[in-house]
């Protein structure tokens, strides 16, 4: 019985990963594209917070061109500022 039900949310991942991944490719250039798959590599929720920020503004419209490279580092160093300024002192 679990097989019938499982299909249609397979199906709707699948089409739910083909739109990210088309928005993506419309929204990255290659180079970004490729650095955020190395990124995945290393650090998959640092590549899925990026993926995220970019598919929001390319839905909301405020994407006038495709990130490229460089664009794509400096959203890299931004988010990985922020986690390094967390500090843990032990008494």
């Amino acid at each position: 019985m679990a097989e019938p039900s499982r299909k249609p949310l397979d199906n709707q991942a699948a089409d739910k990963k083909m739109m990210r991944e088309g928005i993506l490719r419309m929204a990255l250039t290659s180079e970004a594209r490729q650095r955020l798959a190395n990124v995945k590599m290393v650090k998959p929720e640092l590549a899925n917070s990026i993926e995220e920020y970019v598919i929001q503004l390319a839905s909301s419209g405020q994407l006038k061109s495709a990130l490229d490279d460089e664009q794509v580092k400096q959203m890299l160093l931004s988010l990985q500022e922020k986690k390094r300024e967390i500090k843990i002192r032990r008494l």
